[in-house]
Parts: structure tokens; C-alpha cells; sequence
């Protein structure tokens, strides 16, 4: 079984506020809002941008994320690094990181058992 392609992006960030404000004078629309700086962001059908605010000594990063239908009949080619198996997350997916050859990381988010 393969990903069902790009979900959205996970976008790190120094300044929550400015960083929403940015995106939204590129057309998004704040779906939500966290209350510890952090919210998603989405422009008509397309990938959604969750941003996510960091501590100033932490290097802002971007993050992929790529749909799975199934977690449990999902297949990697061994030649895939995983860096974290499939986990229960705390906003309701299960999620996997892997590390692609150039050392970014991945997130595989698929639906909770169910």
C-alpha cells in the first residue's frame, strides 16, 4: 500500500501571530486555533499548513505530511529509514515519521483504529 500523497505541512515558527497573518495575506483561512500558539491554516481544497510556534533557541523546521489509508496495512520498502513507528497522537491520527535520503523528516499520518 502506498501514501495517498501530500496531506499538508507542519511550519514551525518564532511568532504565531505574525506567522498567521502571513499565510492569510497568501490567500488562507484559520480552520482553528490552538491555545499554546499553534493552529491550522487552509486555502480552498488544497494541503493545509499547521503552524506551530517554537522556542527561540529551537530552529523553525518544516515538516511533509503524507496520508495512509491504513496503518496497519501499510508497507515500507526496507530501504525506508523510520525514524518513529506508527503512535496513537493526542489530535486523533496515528502517525509515523521516516527520514528521506537528504536526512528531512516525514510525518505518515493515518486514521485511528476504529
Amino acid at each position: 500500500m502506498a501514501t495517498e500523497g501530500v496531506e499538508g505541512m507542519v511550519v514551525e515558527t518564532h511568532n504565531w501571530g505574525r506567522a498567521a497573518r502571513f499565510f492569510q495575506s497568501l490567500g488562507f483561512t484559520l480552520e482553528f486555533e490552538t491555545d499554546h500558539g499553534s493552529g491550522l491554516l487552509r486555502a480552498g481544497d488544497g494541503p493545509y499548513v499547521f503552524l506551530r510556534e517554537v522556542p527561540a533557541d529551537e530552529v523553525p523546521r518544516i515538516q511533509p505530511v503524507l496520508t495512509v489509508a491504513d496503518a496497519d496495512a501499510f508497507r515500507l520498502d526496507p530501504a525506508v529509514e523510520v525514524v518513529t513507528p506508527f503512535e496513537e497522537t493526542h489530535y486523533g491520527t496515528r502517525e509515523m515519521t521516516v527520514r528521506d535520503p537528504d536526512g528531512r523528516t516525514w510525518s505518515l499520518q493515518a486514521p485511528t483504529r476504529g
